[in-house]
């Protein structure tokens, strides 16, 4: 199993920054790719970023140009946003999936207001 720890939401103001961090823990070494979604209000859930185990990277369009997907060597990922938008508010989700598992995080609350 694989324990997801969600943490840097919070409230910025249009054209700001925010980074957020899911570190994983447990069975990590079965993780196949870690991503990032997020739900509006009254909106569905979508896909934000990926980042799988050999390193490669895809980006919902919405946030291309904008948001980046890391990882460090300890298995914490992370979404650096960049330029955020009214419509960038949401609760973003950290997800690992693997061959047996899928695992979401507790959700994290970014708001971009003025």
């Amino acid at each position: 199993q694989v324990q997801l720890v969600e943490s840097g939401g919070g409230l910025v103001q249009p054209g700001g920054s925010l980074r957020l961090s899911c570190a994983a823990s447990g069975s990590i070494a079965s993780i196949r790719h870690m991503d990032w979604y997020r739900q509006a209000p009254g909106k569905e859930r979508e896909l934000v970023a990926s980042i799988f185990s050999g390193g490669s990277t895809n980006y919902g369009d919405s946030v291309k140009g904008r948001f980046t997907i890391s990882r460090d060597v300890e298995n914490t990922v992370f979404l650096q946003m960049n330029d955020l938008k009214a419509e960038d508010t949401a609760v973003y989700y950290c997800r690992a999936a693997g061959s047996f598992f899928d695992m979401w995080g507790q959700g994290i609350l970014v708001t971009v207001s003025a």
